[in-house]
């Protein structure tokens, strides 16, 4: 299997949103950012599948160290290999994948958020970076494009962190800001316990509600901030929020029921959303 053959399998098997919008991009532009979402992925992993963190803190190592060499000429994992081929031509830099590294040590390392400042921080890492080095990958002719990029990184995953509430409860994590969770009197235990009566509540609602209005909020400030230039480059950036914000308003419809269900689109609902973007160019 060649390291392209490699990331498209990772991208594929993945079934994220992403994949979708990659689909429209031309041949070299698709190979990038297939080869740099399957780096994310291989990163991501590491904190996913967890077992003892010790184990999972000498991966990370070992990305950083992987990274180093790649940027040294001497890549030997197939995300990076392929990555290598075209890095330079779309600047992505070693900084870039040490920050996306660096966001999954904070996951490794941190289950609690204090506040939404100390949130944003990690969603920098963790979306925000990514989104730079995705829309410099699509194309882009405006410095305002990179703010543009970052805050919707920073919109999606605030819906990742929305939908995934109960998922991350059942390891331990709750990444809503506990600063929020006592203004809306929410407890911790009751995400961790992910049932009724005690996870869902008006109380637990509300809550939601606010964080998914704010969500909504940075959508907007994102699209506001897209150059008129970079909107027909930058369609596969647009073709996943509009997939994200779909699920965003679909989680809304159903009461926010996220502690125990995890809320999804179907492929195709997914593939006609791109389709229908790509085609109205918003």
């Amino acid at each position: 299997m060649t390291p392209q053959q490699y990331v498209q399998d990772k991208a594929a098997q993945s079934g994220s949103s992403f994949y979708y919008a990659f689909l429209f991009l031309p041949p070299p532009r698709r190979a990038a950012i297939t080869a740099f979402y399957a780096f994310c992925r291989e990163v991501d992993d590491v904190v996913d599948e967890m077992q003892d963190p010790s184990v999972a803190g000498a991966k990370l190592q070992w990305w950083r160290q992987e990274v180093a060499a790649a940027y040294a000429g001497q890549p030997s994992h197939p995300a990076l290999r392929a990555l290598m081929v075209c890095a330079a031509d779309f600047g992505i830099e070693a900084a870039h994948l040490n920050a996306v590294i660096d966001g999954c040590q904070v996951d490794l390392e941190q289950t609690r958020f204090l506040d939404f400042p100390g949130l944003a921080n990690y969603c920098h890492l963790v979306a925000g970076v990514v989104g730079e080095v995705a829309a410099s990958i699509f194309g882009r002719s405006q410095a305002q494009t990179t703010l543009y990029a970052h805050k919707l990184g920073l919109a999606m995953q605030l819906t990742n962190i929305i939908r995934d509430v109960g998922d991350d409860a059942r390891r331990g994590r709750i990444y809503l800001p506990m600063s929020e969770l006592q203004r809306f009197d929410v407890k911790a235990s009751e995400i961790l316990r992910r049932e009724a009566p005690w996870g869902y509540s008006e109380r637990f609602e509300a809550l939601m509600r606010f964080q998914a209005e704010r969500a909504h909020a940075v959508y907007d400030e994102a699209m506001a901030l897209l150059p008129a230039a970079d909107r027909g480059p930058q369609k596969p950036g647009l073709m996943m929020a509009n997939i994200y914000r779909t699920l965003l308003r679909e989680i809304e419809a159903q009461g926010f029921q996220v502690l125990h269900q995890r809320t999804s689109l179907t492929p195709l609902r997914k593939l006609w959303i791109a389709a229908r973007t790509h085609v109205r160019g918003r």
